[in-house]
C-alpha cells in the first residue's frame, strides 16, 4: 500500500473520538497516579485495582466539573482580575473538600484519599502528570520525521 494513502479514520478523528481519546487518555493516568499512590504513600488506600479504575474515572468526572465551573466563573469575572482570581481559587480550594465528600459517600471505606492536604496534593499530581502527558503528546507531533522516512525506503536501513 503506497504510503500516501492513510485511513481517513486517521487523518481526520471525529470530535466524539478526540472526547473519546482525551477521557481515556485521562483515566489510565489516573489510574495509574492512583496506584502509585497507594503503593509509595501511606495514606492512600484502595482495596482493589478495579475500585481504582472507577475512583480514577469519578475524579475524572470531578475534576472536569470543577474546572468547567472555574472556567464560567472566570469569564463572568473576566474584567475583575480581584474577583476572578478570588473566586477561582476559591472554587478550586472548596472543591477538594467535594471531591472528598463525595469518594467517601460513592466508595466508603473501599478508598482512603487521605486528609485535605492529602487530596490537594493527589490532584496537583493527576492534573500535572496529564498536562505532561499532553505536552509530549504535542512535541511529539512537532517532531514528528516518519513520513519523510517512508518516501525514501533507503533511509530505513
Amino acid at each position: 500500500m503506497p504510503s500516501d494513502k492513510k485511513s481517513s479514520a486517521l487523518a481526520h478523528p471525529t470530535r466524539l473520538q478526540m472526547i473519546f481519546f482525551s477521557w481515556t487518555k485521562d483515566v489510565f493516568i489516573y489510574v495509574i497516579v492512583l496506584n502509585l499512590f497507594v503503593e509509595y504513600s501511606s495514606v492512600v488506600m484502595i482495596d482493589s485495582f478495579t475500585i481504582s479504575i472507577f475512583t480514577a474515572l469519578l475524579l475524572k468526572i470531578l475534576l472536569e466539573i470543577i474546572l468547567k465551573i472555574e472556567h464560567k466563573v472566570a469569564h463572568f469575572f473576566k474584567s475583575y482580575v480581584f474577583l476572578r482570581i478570588l473566586f477561582g481559587w476559591l472554587i478550586l480550594f472548596g472543591s477538594k473538600f467535594v471531591i472528598l465528600e463525595i469518594i467517601n459517600f460513592t466508595f466508603g471505606d473501599h478508598v482512603e484519599l487521605g486528609k485535605f492536604l492529602d487530596v490537594i496534593f493527589l490532584v496537583i499530581a493527576l492534573i500535572l502528570t496529564r498536562e505532561l502527558f499532553q505536552w509530549l503528546y504535542h512535541r511529539l507531533g512537532k517532531t514528528d520525521h516518519t513520513s519523510d522516512q517512508m518516501e525514501d525506503p533507503q533511509n530505513n536501513l
